[in-house]
């Protein structure tokens, strides 16, 4: 009741933050990677993808907030409570590969990063990421969610700034980026770097972690004015995090569309940042560096956060920090000391996440709907409906993908 007290006296937009923690997930290496990709190879066309992306991804973050409001339990709580032990650790199983392919990107990712601003080898500078995120890990897990909340808020700022920076220098034309509206596909290659957009945008560590973020924020408010409240306010949490989070995807897609279209080596990382710095100047390069770095030390913690949500939601075990962090952290290291080409490997870490999203979409839905957990707070049918449409796509482009693959 206390709590539900000082929800009510604080100000709007003191109760903002975990959508934004949350969206860190959406400007992972692994977007810049498949954003870029999609960019230098096709241009505008797959604009749309990641517009409706970040919609989908808006109303998914959504529901998985008002779920951990509403109940007071995490989506893998709510999942390990209504399945039995066989099934527990099945799912368990799938979402550990998930967050190992969530991992991959992000540990690469900050290593690809410090090779270009400081030339380090690769296998040192995933060593060096995964070190910095267990120590952000471990402040956030002694000095409360809040303080994880103001440090990954400012590596956020820092993406932004990274990104932006390409995008105010070298504008696109406007009617480029609004031709790049009509959905469309060209070719095999591009349903494989609209799966990874999708598996970048809509990931599925996220929509775990969201429902016990707004929990562990917010607790578990009764029924009536100061829930609603608490709703309202997540909805306008989930919106500002999901504008920003679009606005830095599509700018990383645009800049890659408007400078780095048909350049030698302009669809990997490395290219790109070389493309950038030749047509946009070394300054906006190695903004560019930085905003890819802070991007993978924030979203490997994010990452990291959401592994150990899953593991004690579904296996019902506290594993420490440590452990879990080499677990996940393991397989990054691997691919860098084998030299398999990092960029690649993050396009492809993306299609595994997409191929994990409906085994978090599906009970998320589901459960969302079910007045029996979620009372007078249950999801209406039109949301519902939208909610189902949603995983129906995902799982339609990612079938398109298997037979156009194996094709």
């Amino acid at each position: 009741m206390a709590q539900d007290t000082a929800a009510a006296l604080k100000p709007g937009w003191a109760l903002l933050g975990p959508a934004f923690v949350a969206a860190i997930a959406y400007v992972d290496p692994g977007n810049v990677a498949a954003n870029v990709s999609a960019g230098a190879t096709f241009g505008f066309l797959l604009v749309w993808v990641i517009v409706a992306a970040n919609l989908m991804a808006g109303l998914v973050q959504y529901l998985s907030a008002k779920l951990g409001l509403v109940t007071g339990r995490s989506l893998p709580e709510v999942i390990g409570d209504q399945s039995r032990t066989p099934s527990r650790i099945a799912f368990w199983l799938q979402a550990e590969l998930v967050a190992m392919a969530t991992d991959l990107a992000e540990v690469v990712g900050g290593a690809i990063a410090l090779n270009l601003i400081f030339g380090l080898p690769l296998l040192l500078g995933g060593v060096i990421t995964g070190v910095v995120s267990l120590a952000m890990l471990v402040a956030g897990d002694r000095r409360g969610p809040r303080l994880f909340e103001r440090v990954t808020g400012g590596l956020l700022l820092i993406i932004a700034i990274g990104f932006l920076a390409s995008l105010v220098v070298g504008p696109p034309a406007p009617a480029d980026v609004a031709a790049g509206l009509l959905p469309r596909f060209d070719g095999p290659e591009s349903v494989l770097l609209a799966t990874a957009i999708l598996g970048a945008t809509v990931m599925p560590h996220a929509v775990y972690l969201h429902s016990g973020l707004a929990r562990d924020r917010h607790g578990r408010p009764e029924s009536g004015p100061t829930r609603r409240r608490l709703l309202r306010v997540t909805r306008w949490d989930v919106g500002l995090a999901m504008l920003l989070a679009g606005t830095l995807n599509l700018a990383m897609l645009v800049v890659a569309a408007t400078n780095l279209r048909g350049r030698d080596d302009a669809d990997s990382i490395e290219g790109a940042h070389a493309a950038v710095g030749e047509a946009l100047g070394p300054t906006v390069a190695l903004l560019f560096a930085v905003g890819l770095l802070a991007s993978g030390l924030a979203s490997t913690s994010v990452g990291a956060y959401a592994g150990a949500m899953i593991m004690q939601g579904l296996l019902r075990v506290s594993v420490p920090v440590l452990w879990r962090r080499l677990i996940t952290l393991a397989p990054a290291l691997a691919i860098l000391a084998l030299g398999v080409d990092p960029t690649r490997a993050l396009v492809l870490s993306q299609v595994v996440l997409s191929f994990g999203i409906p085994f978090a979409l599906v009970p998320l839905i589901r459960l969302t709907g079910d007045r029996a957990v979620m009372g007078a707070d249950a999801n209406r049918p039109l949301t519902s409906a939208l909610g189902w449409a949603v995983a129906a796509v995902i799982g339609v482009l990612n079938m398109a993908l298997i037979y156009l693959t194996l094709r």
